[in-house]
């Protein structure tokens, strides 16, 4: 069973837009493009966090676990090595945490105007991206890898109804 825990901690969030639900939708989104699609049904629950909070959190935590001296827009934290996730599929109780998801909102709101994409659009192709950083996908290893991410963060654009994160 996924669960995903969304949890707005600081920043100019609205508070209308549903975050919880739409972090959720992402996090599946994202995890059904993978061959670990199975984890969201798991006996077990297999549990994503997200923290929305501002841009001075995300500094500090970038300062001082990637030594940048900036804030980002999203962090992810992940919890397991990319080999483990293959033996959760045997697990048939308990709970696993994937790892934690940390959005900055000052940069995600400056980058969402920037790229005319909707506040909530771009956090659900964040939330996309991330989540697929915590399954062990990364752009920065090469460029065959990058292209296999950018697939699976289009795809699970697509099926969450957002455009492609990487026209244009």
């Amino acid at each position: 069973m996924l669960l995903v825990e969304a949890d707005i901690a600081a920043g100019p969030w609205p508070n209308a837009a549903g975050w919880p639900a739409l972090a959720r939708a992402a996090v599946a989104a994202a995890l059904a493009q993978t061959p670990h699609a199975d984890l969201a049904d798991a006996p077990m629950a297999v549990e994503i966090a997200v923290r929305f909070t501002d841009d001075a959190e995300v500094h500090s935590l970038n300062r001082q676990y990637r030594h940048k001296d900036k804030p980002t827009n999203i962090l992810s934290f992940p919890m397991l090595a990319p080999d483990m996730l293959v033996a959760l599929s045997n697990g048939d109780d308990g709970e696993v945490l994937l790892g934690d998801l940390v959005l900055a909102a000052q940069t995600v709101a400056r980058e969402s105007v920037e790229k005319a994409w909707p506040l909530t659009a771009y956090c659900q192709h964040l939330i996309v991206h991330g989540t697929l950083h915590l399954l062990g996908y990364d752009h920065e290893e090469g460029e065959a890898e990058a292209d296999h991410m950018e697939a699976l963060e289009r795809a699970a654009c697509a099926a969450l109804g957002l455009p492609d994160p990487y026209e244009g």
